[in-house]
Formats: structure tokens, C-alpha cells, sequence
């Protein structure tokens, strides 16, 4: 199947499209699509349908439309930054930070918490699917791990270097991509996605 991702992130294309094996996935750059949507909902899966719908709108015949949100979502903050993840530390700093900037200012703002059950966090991801008018679907995964007191890794991207991965006991960064596809809230969704896939 052809799908649109309601993403102009190359990192998150090539995520998918690792197990995504079976379909072929298009930003919609390569569309020549001029796609903008601003995550301005209270939940992943909220702003999720929001993505997809609005890409649905401007997308061509023969394409299904699949959005994600994705988030980290951290005890010792309330659950913040949550759906404002990519917005995290915008305010303090005036501007957007890029991603060792926003792990620097994360672990900044975690320095005062040494005990690693203390710094317990999970990563979100929810997809949400257009098939057809009134064919939407939703769903949603998560993984569960602690903030790092710095930052492991060369691999993954935004805060994948701080997020250690409970069950592998290294950071996101650390994993292979192999490893990171087995384990990774965004890998664990899109394996439903594929069951769900196989049933349209």
C-alpha cells in the first residue's frame, strides 16, 4: 500500500519503513505538498487524528494518510513536556532548541533528582490511520525507562540519548536499530499497525 506521512520528519519516515517493509511510505515533500500542522491538542492521539485529517484534506487519490504524535512523558515533571515534547524548553530559552540543547536543559532541570526510580519516564507514541472517509483508526503504545543523568549514544534522534530503556538497560541511542524497532514505543505501534493494515 502507498501511505502519506503526515510528517516532514526523515528520521521518523525511516523508522516506519524499517518494518513497514510490505508498503511504501512518502513524506509529503516528496509530493511536492506543503504541509503544516500545529500540535496544539491536549493528547498524542488527539493531535494524531488532527495531523492526519489535515493532510487527508490536501493529499492525492491513492494514498492512505498515517500520522503520529509522539511524546515523552516524565513523573518527576507532572508528565510533562508530554504533547509539548518538541516544544520543551521553548519558552524559557525564546525560541525552538534543538535536540542536545533540549536534553541539556532536561537533565538541568532533573539534576536535583539522583534516584533513578525518581526519574521514571515512558515514551508515547500514538498513529493515527485514514483509510477512507469513514475508515479512522487509532492507536497507541508506550515504553516504559528512566531520564539518564547525561547523555549515552549515537544513535536515534531528539531524546533518545537521555531515555534509558528499562528493559534493554541502555539508552535509546544505544540500542541497535534492530533493537530499538523491538523495544521502542514507535517500533511496538507500528507493529500493530501493520496487523491492522493486513485486515483493510
Amino acid at each position: 500500500m502507498n501511505i502519506l506521512l503526515a510528517s516532514n520528519n526523515p528520521h521518523k519516515k525511516e523508522e516506519f519503513a524499517r518494518i513497514l517493509t510490505s508498503h511504501t511510505l512518502v513524506l509529503p515533500s516528496e509530493l511536492s505538498l506543503r504541509f503544516d500542522f500545529e500540535e496544539d491538542k491536549e493528547t498524542f492521539t488527539e493531535n494524531a487524528l488532527g495531523k492526519a485529517r489535515a493532510l487527508k484534506a490536501i493529499a492525492p487519490d491513492g494514498y492512505l494518510v498515517l500520522a503520529d504524535d509522539s511524546g515523552i512523558c516524565i513523573d518527576a515533571l507532572g508528565g510533562a513536556p508530554g504533547v509539548r515534547t518538541a516544544r520543551y524548553g521553548m519558552e524559557e530559552h525564546g525560541r525552538m532548541l534543538e535536540s542536545p540543547e533540549r536534553n541539556a536543559w532536561l537533565l538541568k532541570n532533573l539534576s536535583h533528582i539522583t534516584k533513578t526510580e525518581q526519574r521514571s519516564a515512558r515514551f508515547v507514541c500514538a498513529l493515527a490511520l485514514i483509510a477512507g472517509e469513514h475508515r479512522v483508526f487509532t492507536l497507541c503504545e508506550s515504553v516504559e525507562g528512566y531520564i539518564a543523568t547525561e547523555s549515552y549514544g549515537k544513535g536515534g534522534f531528539g531524546y533518545d540519548p537521555v531515555f534509558v530503556v528499562k528493559e534493554a538497560g541502555k539508552t535509546m541511542a544505544e540500542l541497535t536499530e534492530q533493537e530499538k524497532d523491538r523495544v521502542s514505543h514507535r517500533g511496538r505501534a507500528t507493529r500493530h499497525l501493520i496487523t491492522l493494515l493486513g485486515e483493510l
